[in-house]
């Protein structure tokens, strides 16, 4: 297998394929400041969208989280990211940061209150290496070599490298990070275009095993089992990853097109016109724009038909 030495830099599009993130959503981050428009991303660049993902998932509010990091810059370096350098997340929609063994409410700062600045920032840069967070350190240690792995299978594949190269490259990831949702998913993306259908579905499940909410998953199994023509199990799939995401422009489109191909045009209707509010001007919304005439002109058609109809009993 080819060696690639881990890059120091990615791409808007390699960084939102890592971590699942539509550019509607990141456009969206940018415009409130909560991450800097970048043309280049750094690795704790990733982190710090990473973060803000599992935030927004967790129910966190933008504003709440923007409170948040302010708050932190004030009581600890203004000129310092937060979310790069911090363990931020979720506690039942309340944002929690660690501090060494502790945690602290970054809002009121309660920790704050027992610590002075010099030890809070000594904590925070020298933190004492009991077992546990040894066994912590190496762990991450092992994230970030599955994240160098999945950097190489990324290389691998914009370089055209043979396939046998790039899946044991994500496997490799995938056995350093088994919480890799998206080594998962790009394996399973690999296996469905080589048509081997099991083991596209096989990673596109674990993918779910690591994050249950990965909306991305949802969908790529859904595309799979329409491939296969089960539409059922499409259909509830490309749900799934709406109930997710509303949001999810690709899934409005290929639900419309289930529900238009099974005759239920209303349905179809309202998908095609969630797309569209969505995207209003790539090949895809021309496309849709069309689908939806069409649905429009048939609806009539069939609506002038009724009129001359019997009306049917419904009970």
């Amino acid at each position: 297998m080819q060696d690639f030495a881990p890059r120091q830099v990615y791409t808007r599009a390699e960084v939102r394929r890592l971590l699942g993130l539509q550019e509607r959503r990141l456009r969206s981050w940018e415009q409130q400041g909560l991450a800097p428009r970048l043309s280049v991303y750094k690795f704790p660049d990733i982190i710090a969208l990473r973060t803000l993902t599992r935030l927004r998932e967790a129910g966190v509010s933008a504003a709440k989280i923007r409170q948040a990091v302010t708050a932190l810059r004030e009581n600890l370096d203004p000129d310092s990211d937060p979310l790069k350098e911090l363990k931020i997340f979720s506690d039942d929609k309340r944002i929690t940061v660690q501090v060494g063994d502790s945690k602290m409410e970054p809002i009121s700062g309660q920790l704050l209150l027992d610590f002075d600045r010099a030890e809070l920032h000594k904590m925070l840069s020298f933190p004492s290496q009991s077992a546990a967070q040894a066994a912590r350190s190496a762990e991450e240690l092992r994230r970030l070599e599955g994240a160098s792995w999945f950097e190489k299978a990324l290389e691998l594949e914009r370089t055209g490298a043979p396939i046998a190269d790039v899946i044991q490259a994500y496997e490799q990831s995938a056995g350093l990070d088994p919480a890799s949702a998206g080594t998962f998913v790009n394996l399973g993306t690999i296996h469905f275009h080589l048509r081997d259908w099991e083991a596209a579905e096989r990673h596109y499940r674990r993918a779910l095993d690591a994050d249950p909410r990965y909306a991305l998953a949802h969908f790529n199994l859904g595309n799979l089992f329409d491939e296969n023509g089960d539409s059922a199990q499409a259909l509830a799939h490309y749900m799934v990853a709406l109930r997710l995401d509303a949001n999810y422009a690709d899934a409005h489109y290929n639900v419309a097109l289930l529900y238009q191909s099974s005759g239920q045009w209303m349905r179809a209707v309202r998908h095609w016109k969630a797309y569209l509010k969505l995207d209003a001007s790539s090949a895809w919304a021309t496309i849709a724009r069309q689908e939806l005439d069409k649905l429009r002109h048939a609806t009539l058609i069939q609506g002038s038909k009724r009129i001359d109809e019997p009306a049917k009993s419904t009970a």
